[in-house]
């Protein structure tokens, strides 16, 4: 069954993206959570002529998400501190909203759902992907280190 997303979909595709998917997935999940719409030749055609009269606003909403991308690649280091034991295990674990948090307080305002990192339960230099747009990916490095005790 051919769809119409209206909105991401993680795992399956963008906003007006036109996909394939099961029919039961379909029919039970996207279409009654409102995530689809079933492509019907004129749903195809509103959609076109929608991304049409759209494309001006797409590509500023693009060059919003690359100059973002250009700030996080400027960021010299982004520290998080946890608290830590003397082995260098943190007592929980670094996520995505600490990230967002710590990018927040650096003057960069990223949403915490657009940030993929595997939870860091060690500290030291890590890795995160922040997904800014659909073309517009960066790395973003930081460090976690530990809370200095008073």
């Amino acid at each position: 069954m051919k769809v119409i997303l209206k909105e991401d979909v993680q795992g399956l595709g963008y906003k007006d993206d036109v996909v394939e998917v099961k029919s039961g997935y379909g029919r039970n999940y996207l279409i009654p959570t409102g995530k689809a719409v079933i492509a019907t030749p004129s749903a195809l055609k509103i959609l076109a002529e929608n991304q049409r009269q759209q494309a001006h606003k797409l590509a500023q909403i693009k060059a919003a998400a690359e100059a973002v991308a250009a700030q996080i690649k400027a960021l010299e280091n982004l520290v998080i501190t946890a608290n830590a034991s003397e082995a260098g295990v943190i007592y929980g674990s670094v996520n995505a909203i600490q990230l967002a948090e710590a990018l927040a307080a650096a003057g960069i305002e990223v949403e915490r759902k657009l940030i993929d990192v595997t939870p860091v339960k060690e500290l030291g230099k890590h890795t995160a992907s922040v997904k800014l747009h659909r073309d517009v990916v960066v790395e973003l490095p930081f460090e976690v280190v530990a809370a200095v005790a008073e």
